[in-house]
Formats: C-alpha cells, structure tokens, sequence
C-alpha cells in the first residue's frame, strides 16, 4: 500500500472526515499520541516553515506553543545557514541538548516543521525515531493544511 493510501486508511487526509473531525484536530491528537508514546516527552509542536504555530499537544497553551514555535523556528532558520558552510546540502533534523532538556525540530513535509520538548532523561534514540516516523507517516498531509486557525481544536 503506498504512502498516502496507507495514510487515507487510517484516516490522516487534510479535510473533515466522516465523523467531523477537522484536520486541526487530528493533528492536535497527533502530538499528544507523541508525547505520550515517548518516555520523558513534554511538549510537541507543528509549526509553519515560517515560525507560525499549526497544532500542539494537550497542556501547551497558545501563548507558550507561539513562543516555541519561534523558538523552533529560529533554530531551523540557524541550522539552515549554517549548512552550506559546514559542507551539508540538507538539513535533516537539529537537537540542542540543555541540562535538563532535549529539542528537537525536524522538517516536516512541505512548509511545516515538527518540534519536540523532552526530558534530558529520555532516550534520544527512540525520541528521534518516532518524530521521525510520526513526519514519514502524515508529512504529505502537512502541507495542505490551511493557515489562519492554525493551534486551535
């Protein structure tokens, strides 16, 4: 089954579904599944390529998703410039590991980007394999959300 058919069974498409269910709103669950199945997982974020907060997981209020989304942004917008210098044509992921604290933020299908807070206890390892697995999933469905209500549901 391709991508996007495997995606359409289970329901990721970009519209309301059958049971009203709006695209926003399956992505807000969508990051709360992330931080629930990552030990030590405390936020997660969908964010424009532009710094503009899409979704967030259950417990981020907008105000705090809008200053990580910045965050996140920045961090992208750094690694980006920072690559031709460093002899990398893509940027696959960033990770800033702070005393108690592991950010992730990885490109996320056209125009988003997915960012993740996490405890410097967690297991990076599994941390990067399911954002990245959550992006290979839903990544095509991203980029067709519309923009404006972005955050909310």
């Amino acid at each position: 089954m391709s991508m996007s058919a495997e995606a359409t069974a289970e329901g990721w498409s970009s519209g309301d579904g059958v049971d009203g269910v709006s695209a926003g709103q399956r992505l807000n669950w969508l990051m709360g599944d992330l931080v629930e199945r990552v030990a030590g997982a405390r936020q997660a974020l969908l964010l424009s390529a532009d710094g503009l907060l899409l979704s967030r997981s259950p417990g981020v209020d907008r105000e705090e998703g809008e200053r990580l989304a910045a965050i996140a942004s920045g961090f992208s917008s750094l690694a980006r410039g920072a690559r031709a210098q460093l002899g990398a044509s893509e940027v696959r992921q960033s990770v800033v590991e702070m005393d108690s604290v592991f950010f992730f933020v990885l490109p996320a299908g056209q125009g988003a980007q997915l960012a993740l807070v996490a405890d410097s206890s967690c297991d990076m390892g599994q941390a990067a394999f399911e954002v990245n697995r959550l992006v290979r999933q839903v990544g095509p469905y991203l980029s067709a959300l519309p923009r404006g209500r972005g955050g909310q549901g």
